[in-house]
């Protein structure tokens, strides 16, 4: 059983034994088991309502830092832990100085460059289903676009561990200059635990925008 316990930030013991918390106590500790004395701290809450745990904990969303997608041409998300099942790559108004193709790529390791069956369709007019292209991918989860160094997408992708290192992509993302919906899938499997995640603008270079990632 999870039990409360409050814990004093100066020498006010009375947050303790009356196990209370007045304005004096600042933090809040779960324990997870107890044995005589000695607890087992797992969740700790301190004053700003920040929230730590003692070990690895699954099913929470956790965030990267946001990247403006403003220079470069790529920008790498690393340190993904191997707990890690599914992931969202955001763009948020991210556009480069030319027409290629952006790119989604994954790696253990490593970014794998090789090896992906991607393929991705925009729709210009959706009322009509006209200008319609496709494209397939080998180098990357592909993001096909009308093909203009205007193009601004905005939208998200999200990778689903299906197997041990195997991997597939589902995102949909808008280019705001022309109403555009760009819609791209695939599957990869990596050599090994997916830690890292490139976003590329291949030959061009980014220009606008920002991008982050999610993973959970």
């Amino acid at each position: 059983m999870v039990l409360p316990r409050h814990l004093p930030t100066n020498s006010n013991t009375n947050c303790l034994k009356n196990n209370y918390e007045p304005k004096s106590c600042h933090h809040i500790s779960l324990v997870s088991s107890r044995s005589g004395a000695s607890d087992t701290t797992a969740i700790t809450v301190d004053a700003s309502q920040g929230v730590t745990f003692a070990g690895t904990v699954s099913g929470v969303i956790k965030s990267g830092t946001a990247t403006a997608s403003t220079s470069g041409t790529s920008i790498d998300f690393t340190g993904i832990p191997a707990t890690a099942k599914r992931i969202t790559v955001l763009f948020n108004g991210v556009s480069s100085n030319g027409t290629a193709s952006f790119t989604v790529q994954i790696g253990s390791g490593s970014v794998d460059t090789t090896g992906y069956v991607a393929g991705s369709t925009y729709i210009l007019n959706a009322s009509t289903i006209t200008n319609v292209g496709s494209t397939t991918y080998t180098t990357g989860f592909g993001l096909n676009t009308v093909g203009s160094a205007a193009t601004t997408l905005s939208g998200a992708m999200v990778l689903y561990q299906v197997d041990t290192n195997a991997w597939v992509a589902s995102g949909s993302f808008n280019a705001t200059n022309t109403g555009a919906t760009t819609i791209t899938n695939g599957r990869k499997t990596t050599s090994g635990a997916l830690d890292r995640v490139r976003i590329s603008a291949n030959s061009d270079t980014f220009d606008a925008g920002s991008v982050n990632i999610f993973w959970e």
